[in-house]
């Protein structure tokens, strides 16, 4: 479980994240929501140990993050960010393959995970590529992939923070990369996953928490946070909220 208490995060004088508490607990997905500028980055920054804090605490399983070692840290959190750049012309299995530098499960058990990673976001006829000729949303499944191989397989409980894991991703992939991060979720993970997209964070979250201007504005279930009240304080936006016709989770609608 890993514990956020009263963060606070001062750039350039100014307070960009005050007073945020929050819980990513085994099992369940915390969906991150926020125009642009309401400190959505600045939060997982926070919460990785990137970025240093003004005030407040962050614990993972009851330990000071600044506690761990970083190998034994890389074993229990990973982090993806909104953009990550590597220059070098590995292949996708390398990559893929950087990931398991915490481990030592040996070379047969690594390749299995790898395996595993890539077809779980949908890659795995991506292995052999040079990484410099994939597409953007190419890459960013193979570093959702990386950091899905990263925790595979160790001991506890895994954390993973994402940052806008679906922003270059056509329609079928940011379902697949939710999905891919759900089935993580359900066994036994624990979640922070900023988005823009409203209808992927009610489909695919279990917990919502809406920033404004870098505070916490509203946190709850899916249903409580996408309302038509609340979206209109925060986003400016009119929408209609009903109940998606299958699933039942809420379905947003702009007027």
């Amino acid at each position: 479980m890993m514990i956020a208490e009263n963060l606070c995060v001062h750039r350039d004088g100014k307070d960009v994240l005050m007073n945020v508490d929050l819980t990513l607990a085994p099992g369940e997905i915390l969906g991150v929501l926020g125009p642009n500028g309401a400190g959505k980055s600045t939060l997982l920054g926070a919460m990785s140990g990137e970025l240093k804090t003004a005030k407040g605490r962050v614990s993972l399983d009851n330990r000071a993050l600044a506690e761990w070692s970083g190998r034994e840290r890389a074993r229990r959190l990973a982090v993806l960010p909104q953009s990550s750049t590597l220059s070098f012309a590995f292949n996708v299995h390398e990559v893929i393959a950087m990931g398991r530098l915490p481990h030592d499960t040996g070379r047969e058990r690594d390749a299995e995970i790898i395996r595993a990673s890539l077809e779980a976001v949908d890659s795995l006829h991506l292995q052999d590529r040079n990484y410099l000729t994939l597409s953007g949303g190419e890459r960013q499944r193979v570093h959702l992939a990386r950091v899905l191989a990263q925790l595979a397989g160790g001991e506890g409980a895994q954390t993973l923070l994402l940052d806008e894991p679906t922003s270059m991703l056509d329609p079928l992939h940011q379902h697949t990369t939710l999905q891919a991060v759900r089935e993580f979720a359900d066994r036994g993970g624990a979640v922070l996953v900023i988005l823009h997209d409203l209808n992927l964070a009610a489909r695919y979250c279990d917990h919502l928490l809406l920033l404004e201007n870098g505070r916490p504005y509203l946190s709850g279930s899916p249903q409580v946070v996408l309302a038509p009240e609340p979206l209109k304080s925060v986003f400016g936006l009119d929408v209609l909220v009903q109940p998606h016709p299958e699933r039942g989770h809420p379905l947003v609608i702009a007027r």
